[in-house]
């Protein structure tokens, strides 16, 4: 949507009484109810509904009825509710052309009131170029629900707290001034961007002066993850300068090798194709810091030194937060205590298996033992007379030779077999009854839940087909 700023100098206090309104009922609804715009307005003299008509007309709303009927903030309300702020702050008192379009941002030229030039980029998140927000983002982290007017607004805090560290830090960037919503207003950049250069004087300090741009980051904890000729800018003395920060990533994230490699290919690729450089032999000095490159000249992400001033722990960049490092720092303080347990339990934890296995085996075998006597027995009360009768015939036959006992045992488990074969089946069978029975808790089986009785009264569909059935 074009930002029209004629029509702001028309709005009254009641107008922005009503937005800002509608973006307070916004927190918690994606349509505003008309009612609840009511209440928080809470215009003195009524006329909440003649001040949304006006909104609608300027297109700083959108109604919709489909559900109920209600409001919603467009972009260009937003806009509006940003700017104002600004003024209002005295950060810059007008607004001029349109000098950048990205895919998830538009940047316009701000003045103060002195004449001071400024940048003014309004994030708008959600467009068809860029929805992917939810996968190339971490905005979102923990939420499920969400908006894109919130999730401009986190990209503008983000790219603001990234632009303002960087800057305390030396690093070529914008100055940072101010931010409110999804606005961030910044000093403007007198160059071009890279893309647009097709020639330079000096293509190879240039190129070492980006590349060492993208080492020095990560030697502060952070990487860019869009580094390419889109987001820098070169003025007429070939002066660097970075922008677009909103993506940055720690060092500590799970991808950011695979990030970094991209940054550094990125550079590569632009000057070979365009300047037509050749990177046979690579420096060994990049811009100052010694840093190990592989066979094709590229910087190791592995071989970077992280130094003490790290803007990830600052920043809490994606990747990296205050909690993980003191996750971390609790990991490895335990290691060491925990590998020196290790050592020290190797041999208890050998005995300990030991024992275990010995136990499992004493445990089978004790199951085979009462498995046998199961089968010898009658599994009931009664067995446990036949065990002290059986008892008390091994005791009297210990006191004869071992022959003599063997053959005894023998003939007495063939006349228990022989003789109470069938009392044991039928006591079995008796008991598995028993049991079934106090399983289903006196319940009756499925075959008789499920069989349609028709009780006279009106006859269900199954029992109309049954009695059809029966009759043929």
């Amino acid at each position: 949507m074009k930002l029209d700023v004629n029509a702001l100098r028309y709005l009254s206090k009641d107008d922005f009484r009503v937005l800002t309104a509608v973006e307070m009922g916004m927190r918690n609804h994606e349509i505003v109810p008309t009612e609840l715009v009511d209440r928080i307005a809470s215009l003195k003299h009524g006329g909440t509904y003649k001040v949304l008509k006006n909104l609608l007309k300027h297109k700083l709303l959108h109604h919709d009825s489909s559900k109920y009927d209600g409001f919603r903030l467009t972009y260009l309300g937003y806009d509006f509710l940003a700017i104002k702020t600004m003024v209002n702050r005295g950060v810059f008192a007008a607004v001029g052309r349109q000098i950048g379009v990205g895919k998830e941002s538009d940047i316009f030229e701000v003045a103060t009131e002195d004449g001071t030039i400024l940048a003014m980029k309004l994030h708008r998140l959600g467009r068809v170029s860029f929805r992917a927000v939810k996968s190339k983002r971490d905005y979102l982290r923990h939420r499920t629900s969400y908006n894109w007017l919130y999730l401009s607004r986190l990209a503008a805090l983000k790219e603001f707290a990234f632009m303002k560290a960087l800057g305390e830090h030396d690093f070529p960037v914008p100055r940072a001034v101010d931010c409110n919503r999804h606005c961030v207003i910044m000093s403007l950049v007198q160059g071009y961007p890279l893309v647009q250069v097709k020639q330079l004087q000096n293509p190879d300090m240039v190129f070492e002066r980006i590349l060492g741009l993208v080492v020095r980051l990560a030697e502060h904890g952070l990487i860019h993850c869009d580094f390419n000729e889109f987001n820098i800018m070169i003025d007429d003395d070939e002066k660097v300068t970075m922008i677009d920060f909103p993506q940055m990533v720690s060092v500590d994230h799970r991808n950011a090798q695979m990030y970094f490699d991209r940054d550094v290919e990125c550079v590569f690729k632009f000057f070979r194709k365009r300047f037509n450089l050749s990177f046979e032999e690579s420096p060994d000095d990049i811009d100052g810091s010694e840093v190990e490159t592989d066979e094709n000249g590229r910087p190791c992400f592995s071989s970077i030194a992280k130094g003490a001033g790290s803007l990830d722990k600052e920043l809490a960049a994606s990747g990296f937060s205050r909690k993980d490092q003191e996750d971390i720092e609790k990991l490895i303080e335990g290691e060491k205590d925990a590998d020196w347990d290790d050592e020290e339990s190797e041999d208890v934890g050998h005995s300990s298996n030991s024992e275990l296995n010995e136990s499992y085996i004493s445990g089978v075998d004790s199951l085979h033992l009462l498995e046998q006597q199961e089968q010898s027995s009658d599994c009931d009360k009664e067995g446990r007379v036949e065990k002290n009768q059986q008892n008390s015939e091994v005791g009297q036959s210990q006191t004869s030779g071992p022959e003599t006992q063997y053959e005894s045992e023998e003939g007495e488990d063939n006349q228990i077999v022989n003789s109470n074969d069938a009392e044991l089946t039928k006591r079995l069978r008796k008991q598995n009854q028993r049991a079934i029975a106090s399983v289903r808790g006196g319940r009756k089986t499925l075959a008789s839940r499920n069989t349609y009785k028709d009780k006279g009264g009106r006859s269900s569909h199954n029992s109309k087909m049954q009695k059809q059935l029966s009759g043929w």
